[in-house]
């Protein structure tokens, strides 16, 4: 368990949660219709070309390259083929009425758009030189038989269903979604819908980390907001322990009289890792409790906000499998001047502007989080480090956080 004077930085905390993950095993099959945003639990292969044959890109003629060498050849047309009719041979001397997706018939090695066409009767007149191919989709030219088009553990988006579909692919075996159990630990949250009391906030981490969840095609347990005394806590953990992979918290993770979190969690179970050198968010805590990981996060609504970004998305993605879980990073031009640096890699919410750079939204603190609905993404500023107007500094968007 890491000190106050002893924090890990983000790169080594993740690491630790990563390198402790098992993987799920359990998987299930689903309609391919119904596996957006799922996880691939096996290689798929094709058992087709495609292709499946030779077919045209465009409306126009299918013809012998040789039978308009010279650039201004008037073919009889032998015959007319629409997507999805197998044509008769092409015999020679002569050119084909094609449209767009259907096979080349036997004897024709080139299609010449309609534009380069003139239609004369029963006869074209053929304006172009083609080459050999033109204009055909090869057999396989997409995918060759037995080739791998989808690896396991990729995150299947509309892309990759597409992708299954084009080979005949009707389900796909996917992992089971992961069971989190969540729950929320302050005697001053308020559910909206409540009256207010003095004293009181309403509870907004619960709505975040749900909507984070959901995108992440969790199931989940909502075990609501927990008093805040120490029984309740370790009660809270007990429950959410049983049948579930994950357990997440919010609040309660910190050192003041009123965390109970923490030591709720050394009572029930094991705590491997507590605050991280990161602003917002340095009272992040990871361990297990029972067969569940354990993933306590602040309270701030912000902290709260971006720790789920940068280690329970990961997690729960390395947890069903998936190798790639860094997001994606740009280097950006820095519209703004930032000259209070902290000690610890701060993340600072911010947005593109017209001219392609990046503004600042002006209030920081963890507790704003309408700095996450305006902002694009997070600028990731390593500890101790200011910002001039005009340099490039690392961003990370919300969309490759998974969040649109």
């Amino acid at each position: 368990m890491t000190t106050k004077t002893n924090m890990l930085s983000v790169a080594q905390a993740l690491d630790h949660m990563l390198s402790r993950v098992r993987t799920l095993s359990a998987t299930e099959t689903v309609a391919t219709t119904d596996a957006l945003g799922r996880i691939l639990a096996s290689p798929q292969y094709s058992q087709l070309h495609v292709p499946p044959q030779d077919n045209t890109q465009m409306d126009g003629y299918a013809v012998r390259a040789a039978d308009c060498a010279s650039g201004h050849a008037r073919l009889r047309i032998s015959q007319r083929i629409p997507a999805g009719i197998v044509g008769q041979p092409l015999e020679p001397g002569t050119a084909a009425r094609i449209f767009t997706g259907a096979l080349i018939p036997q004897g024709a090695d080139a299609v010449v758009m309609q534009e380069q066409c003139e239609s004369e009767g029963d006869a074209v007149v053929i304006r172009h030189q083609p080459a050999a191919g033109e204009w055909i989709r090869r057999q396989g030219e997409d995918i060759r038989v037995g080739a791998t088009i989808l690896e396991a553990g990729t995150v299947l988006r509309a892309q990759e269903m597409g992708l299954a579909a084009s080979v005949g692919l009707a389900t796909l075996p996917v992992l089971r979604r992961p069971k989190v159990a969540i729950f929320f630990t302050g005697d001053e949250l308020a559910m909206p819908g409540d009256t207010l009391r003095p004293g009181a906030i309403y509870n907004s981490n619960r709505y975040t980390l749900t909507g984070l969840l959901q995108g992440l095609g969790c199931d989940i347990t909502d075990l609501g907001i927990v008093p805040d005394n120490l029984a309740a806590t370790r009660a809270a953990l007990r429950q959410a322990a049983e049948g579930h992979d994950l357990i997440i918290t919010s609040g309660g993770v910190s050192v003041g009289e009123e965390d109970h979190v923490k030591p709720a969690v050394e009572a029930e179970g094991q705590l491997a890792m507590w605050q991280i050198a990161m602003k917002p968010g340095k009272p992040l805590a990871f361990g297990e409790v029972g067969s569940a990981f354990f993933i306590g996060l602040p309270g701030n609504p912000v902290s709260s906000f971006v720790t789920f970004l940068l280690f329970v998305r990961p997690f729960l993605l390395r947890l069903q499998g998936v190798s790639r879980v860094a997001p994606q990073t740009y280097s950006m031009r820095a519209d703004f001047d930032w000259s209070k640096p902290d000690r610890r890699n701060e993340f600072l919410r911010a947005r593109i502007n017209a001219d392609g750079g990046l503004d600042l939204f002006p209030n920081q603190s963890s507790g704003v989080l309408s700095s996450a609905v305006w902002g694009d993404g997070l600028i990731d500023l390593p500890p101790s480090q200011t910002v001039v107007l005009g340099q490039m500094v690392s961003f990370i968007p919300f969309s490759s956080l998974g969040v649109v």
